[in-house]
């Protein structure tokens, strides 16, 4: 992987990562802003950043959203009360979390190897390649239908190891039609 940072003057820090994993050009704006761009072998720096440039408008849009939202969230809590909230999440996910992942994994008839509960601020879940879900402690801060559907995205993960049409139309028939709808709620949501 080639990685390279520069100081764009209407987006600021961007990096350029061209990757042997990338199949397109892709654009991420992480929550504070930051933005990546990753982009395939075969692909030349400057198609990546001609790219850039397209979506310029996009960047600031989504960096507005981020923003907005940032603003709604509550002020951080004390490190104490952050560490007892903590606590109280995770005893709730180590409750609620294996019992509801066996009902979902037998209603779908979707299998996994195992399932570990971690304190994740950076995804809701995740699926290994050998079938392993790990699910984030802050799923309890989501409502019910929210968390069946993250844990119905990562058990489709032990199908599809990846996010491919085929991966998307399993997702969407195990709840319902509505996979868009539930990804645009969920949205709303971010992990703190």
């Amino acid at each position: 992987m080639t990685v390279a940072a520069f100081d764009h003057p209407r987006l600021g820090q961007v990096v350029l990562a061209q990757s042997p994993r990338a199949r397109r050009i892709a654009i991420r704006v992480r929550a504070a802003g930051t933005v990546r761009v990753s982009f395939p072998r075969g692909v030349s720096q400057q198609r990546a950043l001609a790219f850039l440039e397209e979506k310029a408008e996009w960047i600031e849009g989504v960096r507005e959203r981020l923003a907005a939202r940032r603003a709604a969230l509550p002020p951080a809590l004390p490190p104490e009360q952050e560490k007892l909230r903590i606590e109280q999440l995770r005893r709730a996910a180590k409750a609620d979390l294996p019992r509801r992942i066996e009902r979902l994994a037998r209603q779908t008839g979707l299998r996994y190897a195992k399932m570990t509960v971690r304190a994740a601020r950076s995804k809701w879940g995740s699926c290994s390649g050998k079938g392993s879900i790990s699910l984030s402690i802050f799923l309890m801060t989501l409502p019910e239908h929210l968390r069946d559907f993250v844990i119905i995205h990562e058990l489709c993960h032990t199908v599809h190891h990846d996010h491919s049409p085929r991966f998307h139309a399993l997702v969407d028939r195990l709840v319902g039609g509505r996979e868009k709808l539930l990804v645009r709620e969920l949205r709303t949501y971010s992990i703190r």
